[in-house]
């Protein structure tokens, strides 16, 4: 009984060394991993990735992430050009290049950029001006950008991307520039105001012009139309005055002249044209007298 035991032991002992062996020697290495081997303490170089067998107690391996990584820096306060304390938010966004050099050159790459990245940002935002790290927000990660990656270069890491989260003045510079942006808005709104109220006079303006201009071309075709009436009226008493003989004129002058009889005038003025009208009456006038006091032919024959 104490046999069968022991031998169950010794198989079980057996068996867990086997699998311990076999974790040392088998790694599986994901697409987006590498494997950096050291053996006898000296690098063998990168595997992976796929299957990766190992020398069990020879060799050892220290895994590397391929992909691109951030790293969150606490808020730093720096000092500007002008004095002004000023505090900032950013992150770095990083991806190892070469697994090897990353593991040889570095040990605590995090903590490493980490007091590059303070460094760095304070000798950027004490060469510029409060307003300058206020409105170049891009030209400060673009220079720490290009700062850090020619660190980091060495250790076999590039730096993709710096991008600052927050930027924090001091409180008398936000309550300047709240009182900017409300003067700003106050500004905008007396400028609307104003194009508003300059829109609506042109188009006031617009309107009254286009009324005067009917206008007059309702006068300009009224006086037109007015014209060509008393010309067709002319016209008319042109045409009629061609049938109008002699005696017909003098008969109006007989009218005018029975009008001006009755009105209680003393002394009346005729032009002389007057006497040669009243001329046809005069010898009707005489040839009837003649043909009255004249005696008949009979009466001369029987004499």
């Amino acid at each position: 009984m104490f046999d069968i035991l022991g031998n169950l032991a010794t198989i079980s002992l057996f068996l867990l060394f086997v699998a311990m062996i076999l974790s040392m020697a088998i790694k599986i290495v994901r697409e987006y991993q590498r494997l950096v081997v050291f053996r006898l303490g000296r690098s063998v170089g990168t595997k992976g990735p796929g299957i990766i067998f190992l020398i069990p107690f020879v060799d050892k391996a220290v895994l590397v992430d391929l992909r691109e990584q951030f790293l969150e820096i606490p808020r730093q306060t720096c000092i500007t050009r002008d004095n002004a304390p000023i505090a900032i938010d950013f992150f770095i966004y990083w991806k190892v290049l070469d697994p090897a050099t990353s593991v040889i050159q570095v040990a605590n790459f995090a903590g490493a950029s980490q007091g590059i990245a303070t460094t760095t940002l304070r000798a950027v935002v004490g060469d510029l001006s409060l307003d300058d790290v206020l409105a170049k927000r891009e030209h400060i990660n673009e220079v720490l950008r290009v700062k850090l990656d020619e660190v980091t270069a060495r250790w076999g890491v590039k730096v993709t991307t710096v991008e600052i989260s927050e930027i924090f003045p001091p409180k008398e510079v936000q309550d300047a520039m709240t009182r900017q942006m409300a003067a700003e808005r106050s500004r905008r709104a007396t400028v609307l105001e104003a194009d508003g109220k300059r829109e609506a006079a042109i188009m006031v303006a617009e309107g009254e012009k286009q009324s005067a201009i009917l206008k007059a071309e309702g006068d300009r075709q009224s006086s037109i139309l007015r014209a060509e009436g008393f010309s067709m009226s002319l016209d008319k008493v042109f045409e009629v005055a061609k049938t109008v003989d002699s005696k017909t004129m003098s008969l109006q002058y007989l009218e005018a002249l029975k009008a001006l009889g009755a009105s209680p005038a003393t002394k009346f003025v005729f032009p002389m044209e007057f006497a040669n009208l009243l001329r046809p009456f005069t010898r009707y006038a005489e040839s009837a007298v003649k043909e009255v006091t004249s005696p008949a032919p009979s009466e001369t024959s029987s004499e």
